[in-house]
């Protein structure tokens, strides 16, 4: 289990001033917990929220008996993506918490391999379950998918064994769809208009000298017949 020491926080202290000194803001609750305004060691809390992320569980220190909480909630700067404020959830001794667990693809489709498509409906499923055995993420195995209309679904998917299954289990996580390749058709007004454009361009083409004669007053010079002097 990760470990975080923490403070209490003064709140009248503003948040830039506790960011300066290097701490961010936090809060922790609780079903049977308070609400308890806390400050974290900014460089420690975002270390730890990239190994944690919110499915591991962290056991806070620093603010009465040693506490087993979740990441609940985090806010990030727009600009740096650095964490601003994070929510802890501290969590009942003793009983089953029901969380959604991040799934993550592995494997190669013969499917994939053979130019179809896999569609990923899914990227997280729901359980319920200890905190001691609950799963940073949970495994999907794509390589049984082998042809068009394959599918996985959330009741295939490996749980821990304490744990239950919340989402459907008929849900679908991913599936194989036929690659087809989508002729462009040029529309039929389109095409007659392309038609009807270069029959005029013919007929003016045509017409071109006679429209030449009539604005100058001169006929068009004949060509010399062959074999004749002037």
């Amino acid at each position: 289990m990760l470990a975080l020491e923490v403070k209490k926080r003064d709140t009248k202290e503003t948040s830039d001033v506790l960011r300066n000194r290097g701490f961010m803001p936090a809060v922790l609750y609780g079903p049977k917990e308070s609400s308890t305004a806390i400050a974290v060691n900014a460089h420690e809390f975002d270390r730890l929220w990239k190994e944690a992320g919110e499915t591991t569980v962290i056991a806070i220190r620093g603010v009465g008996d040693e506490k087993e909480t979740l990441i609940h909630d985090v806010q990030f700067h727009p600009v740096t993506d650095k964490p601003l404020h994070a929510d802890f959830y501290v969590l009942e001794k003793g009983k089953k918490i029901r969380i959604k667990v991040p799934l993550v693809f592995a494997g190669i489709s013969p499917a994939e391999k053979a130019g179809h498509i896999i569609v990923k409906a899914l990227h997280e499923i729901e359980i319920e379950v200890p905190p001691a055995q609950l799963p940073r993420d949970l495994p999907v195995e794509i390589s049984m998918l082998a042809g068009v209309g394959d599918h996985i679904t959330a009741g295939q998917i490996k749980i821990p064994g304490s744990a239950t299954l919340i989402t459907n289990a008929n849900e679908i996580v991913a599936s194989v769809i036929e690659f087809r390749e989508e002729k462009i058709e040029v529309p039929v007004a389109v095409a007659e208009g392309a038609a009807a454009a270069a029959v005029v361009g013919e007929v003016a083409e045509a017409a071109a000298p006679k429209e030449v004669a009539a604005e100058t007053g001169k006929a068009p010079k004949k060509e010399k017949a062959a074999g004749k002097s002037e």
